[in-house]
């Protein structure tokens, strides 16, 4: 039933820091995945100075990036667009934003691009990779001498690149323990020490951790704004979903099959789901006495084998609620059902929901029972797109 994964998944994430006294970041980042090409582009642009203005000059530069690479334009074409567009700051006669830019085929190989960003840093397991950077000088008139450096490589399984903004490498300048600024070997060195502690260290950890010890330069007072993209090439983490009972009872035992034989994190959201999955593999469900619960949900139950059992449409829509509000300023996860399975989705990276298309028997207002399985339906179409488009997910349903 489940098709073999490819060999490894793309893990990207960007932590970020506001300069300091600012509500906006002049640093923008942005991803894209292109599924007809098995494609996924990403880009940091560092806009000049910090707060409105640089945000706007950043976000222009990280769109135009993203939608030209994915037209497969070259590199110089691409930059030489962006800086013949944005404003050109009158004083250092250099463009409003700076940009890296990394095109990965997931079939094959990497390019990098970048144009007065701080250094890429890549790594094979827990090694920097020494590769040959390629000094682009462009030739068109109006940016003719304007330099931009780009490399490319084949990655393989635990392959990492992490690729900053000025707030990363320039952090603490002008201190007495670092008068020139953190600087890119230091922060090389810093993350060679993380991934041989932890090997398996997530893309998003690796962010913030860098984040972190760059804000802790600038003595927790942010002289700019922080930003730190990474690119994993890892295994892939793998979540299960079963909400629903299926069409027709006959396929009651293969509903259970399907989730007996899943591998990786197992959860279930109906209380009809989790009887049709108890019942054909002969097992008990209990009450969850034990752990964070919130007042709001209904309750928690325990199945051997599987992560979380709960109730559905509420939970499903408390998800779908949870993720839209993610990336807003102050947003943390709580404790309770609907949170836990947030945090379980984000932290996977292949994402299927078993649904299945039966009427909920159990459901006492006959009026209500078709409505049940349409909202069902729209709840889990709407989670699984908000996790293809805005978390880059490898999402999948199967309906039965």
């Amino acid at each position: 039933m489940f098709e073999e994964s490819r060999n490894f998944y793309v893990d990207i994430a960007c932590e970020q820091r506001n300069h300091y006294g600012e509500h906006i970041c002049g640093d923008v980042f942005r991803s894209k995945r292109i599924m007809t090409e098995n494609r996924i582009v990403a880009v940091l642009s560092d806009g000049m100075g910090h707060g409105v203005k640089a945000n706007v000059m950043a976000t222009f530069t990280a769109a135009f990036a993203v939608n030209f690479t994915e037209e497969h334009k070259d590199f110089e074409k691409i930059a030489d667009i962006i800086m013949n567009t944005l404003p050109v700051c009158a004083e250092r006669k250099m463009s409003y934003s700076t940009f890296t830019i990394v095109d990965i085929d997931q079939t094959g190989i990497v390019k990098i691009m970048s144009y007065s960003n701080p250094e890429i840093l890549v790594y094979n397991g827990k090694k920097s990779m020494n590769l040959e950077w390629e000094d682009i000088e462009m030739t068109t008139t109006k940016n003719k001498g304007k330099m931009l450096r780009a490399t490319e490589f084949e990655p393989k399984k635990g392959d990492r690149i992490i690729f900053c903004s000025d707030g990363v490498s320039q952090a603490g300048l002008g201190s007495e323990e670092y008068p020139f600024g953190w600087g890119m070997e230091n922060c090389d060195d810093y993350v060679v020490r993380l991934i041989s502690k932890t090997s398996d260290i997530s893309a998003a950890q690796l962010s913030s951790l860098v984040v972190a010890q760059a804000f802790k330069r600038d003595n927790y007072h942010a002289k700019d704004d922080i930003s730190c993209a990474t690119v994993y090439f890892r295994d892939p983490r793998k979540c299960l979903i079963c909400t629903g009972p299926p069409f027709n009872p006959e396929n009651d035992s293969e509903y259970a099959e399907i989730a007996a034989d899943f591998v990786g994190k197992k959860i279930i959201c109906g209380g009809t789901s989790s009887e049709i999955i108890a019942r054909e593999l002969k097992l008990k469900i209990y009450d969850k006495l034990e752990g964070d619960f919130d007042p709001g949900m209904p309750p928690q139950f325990e199945l051997d084998g599987f992560d979380l059992v709960t109730e559905g449409i509420l939970t499903l829509t408390r998800i779908y609620d949870l993720l839209k509000q993610y990336h807003n300023l102050n947003f943390r996860l709580c404790k309770g059902s609907a949170d836990t399975i947030v945090s379980t989705l984000l932290n996977s990276d292949e994402i299927c929901f078993l649904v299945g298309t039966g009427i909920n028997t159990t459901n006492q207002d006959p009026s209500l029972l078709n409505i049940e399985l349409e909202v069902r339906r729209t709840v889990v179409n709407r989670i699984a797109r908000i996790l293809d488009e805005v978390f880059l997910k490898d999402v999948k349903i199967i309906y039965l």
